[in-house]
């Protein structure tokens, strides 16, 4: 779940630090710029995975996801370990993650999808999604979500995504 490689093969790890200094240097440029900002970064906390870059500002929104480490998530182990506690555990924290985003959607301004904010909404049934997982043996935490990458146009709006 963690080993995800972008083509960073004998570069050091980004951290949140790179992530700014790029989004300030693509700021207002056509985008397509928003592409560099394909990979993983380190927050300290949890790592940021921007998996997909949507093509412009109003195709589907871009694929991002977010990964603790077992400890950072900090849910006790007996939670995990039974299917049934950690996919009601993994429901609830989907649909509590839904409700936070949701009220920041289209905060951000701009054009087509700029500032969407979403992740899968989970009707009744509480099953197993690939939106909110944990890893079984490590405690680790994904979730994925989407996110409009905001633009004037078809111009970078860099700040309004930072």
């Amino acid at each position: 779940m963690e080993n995800r490689n972008y083509g960073n093969r004998g570069r050091r790890e980004e951290t949140s630090e790179d992530l700014r200094r790029k989004l300030r240097r693509i700021d207002h440029r056509g985008y397509p710029a928003y592409k560099d900002l394909r990979g993983q970064y380190d927050f300290g906390g949890y790592r940021l995975f921007i998996d997909h870059v949507q093509g412009d500002p109003f195709a589907a929104p871009s694929h991002v996801s977010v990964h603790l480490s077992g400890r950072q998530a900090g849910f006790p182990g007996e939670w995990l370990e039974r299917d049934c506690r950690r996919i009601a555990l993994q429901d609830e924290l989907l649909r509590r993650f839904g409700r936070a985003i949701g009220k920041y959607s289209r905060q951000a301004g701009g054009s087509g999808k700029s500032g969407v904010l979403s992740c899968s909404r989970p009707g009744q049934e509480i099953l197993e999604r690939s939106a909110c997982q944990f890893d079984p043996k490590s405690g680790a935490l994904t979730v994925r979500f989407l996110v409009g990458f905001p633009a004037a146009g078809r111009t970078v709006l860099a700040g309004e995504l930072e």
